[in-house]
């Protein structure tokens, strides 16, 4: 996988930073670098961590949430992708960024999409991960993700 750092600086591009509690374009309530809290609410050490997060939280607290989801992505895609392994890094945070935006649950709906990653077939793959509602709702970050998964080169 490629370093935190690199996935926590993509994801601020896809996601932003807000430290106060915000809906985002779906409807849900959610904090940080795109913390869902409806589906995804803070556990009790979070809490402990980040505080009464009716005020605004600070950046640190905001990546602390971060690498807890990036850890939780990873390990879903893990149990749930037997093909993880077999991808190079980007295609694997490729499909990490989808996970973190609209959970594994929706990310495994894309069944076309994942059956093409696992026979190495990228162009169909991202061919799919285009023509779906998430590409419709998040733009560019999905023209992003698709070049990203049919090449295996990040592009900003």
């Amino acid at each position: 996988m490629i370093s935190f750092e690199e996935i926590t600086k993509r994801l601020l591009l896809h996601e932003g930073c807000v430290d106060h509690v915000y809906k985002c374009p779906a409807g849900y309530l959610t904090i940080g670098v795109g913390r869902n809290l409806e589906t995804n609410p803070l556990t009790p050490k979070e809490k402990e961590v980040v505080g009464d997060i009716k005020n605004k939280i600070t950046v640190d607290k905001c990546l602390y949430l971060l690498k807890n989801d990036i850890k939780r992505c990873e390990s879903e895609l893990i149990k749930n992708l037997s093909f993880w392994y077999q991808l190079d890094d980007e295609r694997q945070y490729a499909l990490l960024d989808m996970c973190f935006n609209m959970g594994i649950k929706r990310l495994l709906g894309f069944k076309r999409m994942l059956n093409a990653m696992l026979i190495g077939d990228y162009r169909g793959a991202a061919k799919e991960c285009l023509m779906s509602k998430y590409a419709k709702d998040v733009g560019q970050r999905a023209v992003r993700i698709s070049r990203l998964i049919e090449t295996g080169v990040w592009v900003k």
